[in-house]
Order: structure tokens, then C-alpha cells, then sequence
């Protein structure tokens, strides 16, 4: 096993990029009301991380085990990660899925900067 040290520049871009999920957050932070659905916040959290010049880096990713535990593509379809009260992580934003007063909620955001 060894260590990659990462160059200043390297460390300037990681900087950057998480500069931008923190932004994201913030965005979303006045959106996050009961009545608003988790795909809205997808698409609140999608525009804000392209027009910062990141791309959305879940949004296409992943696979899984089908039945017989043979490995399949099933790309993740969003740009957050959204978990509400049940939900232990990794949610799929949904149009449909309004958020009420007293929800948990957790997010998680990536991008590729």
C-alpha cells in the first residue's frame, strides 16, 4: 500500500470543488420547507452545481447485484442523494416526494470540478 501525495495544484482543484458541494448546501438550505418535493431540490441542486462549472458527478453512477447476483449497470438517475426519515441513504430524489413539517432529511452532494 503506499501514499499519493496530492500536488498543490491537486489540492487547489479539491479545495474548489468542495467550495462548490458547500455552496450547494447553502443553496438548498431555504428549500428544504415541508411541500417542496425531493425532485425540485434536485433540480435546485443541479443548476446551481452546473452554472459553478462542476458536473454532477452520482448523476450516471452505479450499479448492483441482480438476483442471481450478477453485476448490472443501473445508473443513478439525480444529482443529490436524498434520505427522508426511513430512508438510511443513498435516496433517489422523486417529483412526487413532498417533504412535511418534522421530516429528517439528509443530503449528499458530489461533483466533478
Amino acid at each position: 500500500m503506499s501514499i499519493l501525495l496530492k500536488s498543490p495544484e491537486e489540492i487547489a482543484k479539491l479545495r474548489d470543488a468542495g467550495r462548490i458541494v458547500a455552496e450547494t448546501y447553502e443553496e438548498l438550505r431555504p428549500h428544504i420547507v415541508p411541500g417542496v418535493t425531493t425532485g425540485e431540490l434536485d433540480a435546485i441542486a443541479e443548476r446551481y452545481v452546473r452554472k459553478a462549472g462542476a458536473f454532477p458527478i452520482y448523476k450516471g453512477y452505479g450499479s448492483m447485484r441482480d438476483r442471481r447476483g450478477k453485476l448490472v449497470r443501473v445508473p443513478f438517475p439525480a444529482t443529490i442523494c436524498v434520505a427522508v426519515n426511513d430512508v438510511i441513504c443513498h435516496g433517489f430524489p422523486n417529483p412526487k416526494q413532498e417533504l412535511h413539517e418534522g421530516d429528517i432529511i439528509g443530503v449528499d452532494i458530489g461533483v466533478l470540478y
